[in-house]
């Protein structure tokens, strides 16, 4: 793990990575999207709104990857003093809170024709929109301090707290008795969803994957930047001795 803790290495490993993975993206993107929204068949009962599962579902699934890649990072910076976690883990904020809100807005717009309403209190929908209220909340504790250290590490505080709420999201159809849907894709045995949707459903997963993957690398890269201007800015505050020197981990 520590071999990727040097930011050089790791600007390198992304440099090599996010032509690739960019590519995949907006490949997998096209098929999918093409798949779902023109070759897939309605269905029987949903008619033409189940093409809004094929934008909603990979949302959710990467709602929740997002937040444990989130917390994981959190985990790694606390315990070993990782600098690059806690960039990374900042990094990534910003896009689950995106997949989350995508999830929510598209759920709405499944909900109204089907379930003849916008929202309600359901168990999986609030526990989303807890996750959602998580990301905003890590965001805020990141910019509430002066000092970086200390917002870094109580934002991943609450993101290993707010780790609680995953297995919620994923067993309150289980656990409750909620207008939501159980699971259909993810469940043990046979998937309940028919082969024409299931590999729509797939490639749009691996597209969010793809996406997820070269947006959080852009974004990490862009925070190492930024940590290494600020680091100048504050040296040359100090004289032009303290100028001189990087911050050693961001040189």
């Amino acid at each position: 793990m520590h071999r990727f803790a040097n930011p050089n290495r790791f600007l390198r490993l992304a440099a090599a990575i996010v032509p690739w993975s960019a590519a995949a993206t907006v490949l997998l993107f096209g098929v999918g999207l093409t798949y779902a929204l023109v070759l897939s068949p309605p269905d029987y009962q949903q008619s033409e709104t189940v093409r809004i599962m094929y934008v909603h579902v990979p949302a959710a699934w990467m709602a929740m990857g997002a937040y444990a890649f989130l917390a994981l990072a959190s985990a790694v910076a606390i315990v070993w003093r990782h600098p690059l976690a806690d960039l990374a883990a900042k990094a990534c904020a910003p896009i689950g809170a995106g997949f989350t809100a995508i999830a929510l807005v598209t759920g709405a717009l499944w909900g109204q024709p089907t379930w003849g309403t916008w929202w309600v209190w359901d168990a999986r929908l609030t526990s989303v929109l807890i996750l959602l209220f998580l990301y905003l909340g890590y965001m805020a504790l990141w910019n509430a301090f002066d000092d970086q250290s200390r917002g870094a590490r109580a934002a991943g505080i609450l993101a290993l707290v707010g780790v609680v709420n995953l297995p919620i999201i994923k067993f309150s159809v289980d656990w409750w008795n909620t207008l939501h849907q159980p699971a259909s894709i993810t469940r043990i045995g046979t998937p309940a969803i028919h082969p024409a949707m299931l590999t729509p459903l797939l490639l749009m997963a691996a597209a969010y994957v793809a996406f997820f993957v070269t947006l959080l690398l852009l974004r990490t890269r862009a925070e190492i930047a930024a940590r290494r201007v600020r680091t100048l800015q504050i040296a040359h505050s100090r004289g032009p001795a303290a100028a001189a020197m990087h911050e050693p981990g961001y040189s």
